[in-house]
């Protein structure tokens, strides 16, 4: 519930303070605190293995933030017996942000789906960066053992509601955006750029990228 009419006629343009921020709104309910854990459950560990996609945030020290995406087989993301997450690295385009950041701070956050699940699992912790053979080997597949594998103890996890992916139909097969609705990515990347590249089809793409997948 946010504030009456009467208390946001009163307020700032712009927010600076928590006090401020809370006036706008009511005080969490006792399951939203209390859903937020210390360590992976039964129910997370499951969501992880279902899960062929995560998105890894980080933050350097001049605080400036990544986001990342980062996606494999379901499961592909590993838990160790005592609980820590195995992430480990695929080929990419090396400009090493995350790692940077992780190296920097040692902090992570992490959001978890799963196709067609509304809800999202939601953990953060700390972050090293691996490579120790046990790591490696956790989380080699058929393709490849990764060269790196972060490895994040797990400090909160909590499962986050469905409202956002409902408001946003992401997965309505009715919601889908014509891929040709925007031109492909690297016509965008070369008109901001002004680096030039060969135009190529979604079939030449799928081609270039498949050796890294």
């Amino acid at each position: 519930m946010s504030a009456s009419r009467g208390e946001n006629a009163a307020m700032p343009d712009t927010i600076t303070s928590q006090g401020e921020l809370r006036r706008l709104y009511a005080m969490p309910t006792e399951r939203a605190v209390r859903k937020q854990i210390a360590r992976l459950d039964a129910h997370c560990r499951a969501f992880i293995a279902l899960s062929p996609f995560v998105l890894l945030a980080t933050g350097s020290a001049a605080h400036e933030l990544d986001a990342s995406p980062r996606g494999g087989e379901p499961g592909f993301v590993k838990v160790t017996d005592d609980g820590e997450l195995l992430i480990p690295d695929a080929p990419g385009n090396n400009r090493l942000d995350s790692f940077e950041n992780i190296v920097a701070t040692g902090r992570v956050g992490l959001l978890f789906l799963i196709p067609g699940f509304d809800e999202t699992l939601r953990v953060n912790g700390r972050a090293v960066l691996s490579r120790a053979e046990a790591d490696l080997l956790a989380c080699r597949n058929e393709r490849r053992t990764p060269g790196l594998v972060i490895r994040v103890a797990v400090e909160a996890a909590y499962l986050h509601c469905a409202k956002a992916f409902m408001r946003s139909r992401l997965w309505d097969p009715a919601a889908r955006v014509p891929r040709g609705t925007l031109p492909s990515a690297g016509r965008m990347i070369s008109e901001q750029t002004g680096i030039a590249v060969p135009a190529e089809t979604p079939e030449e793409m799928a081609r270039r990228y498949a050796p890294d997948l």
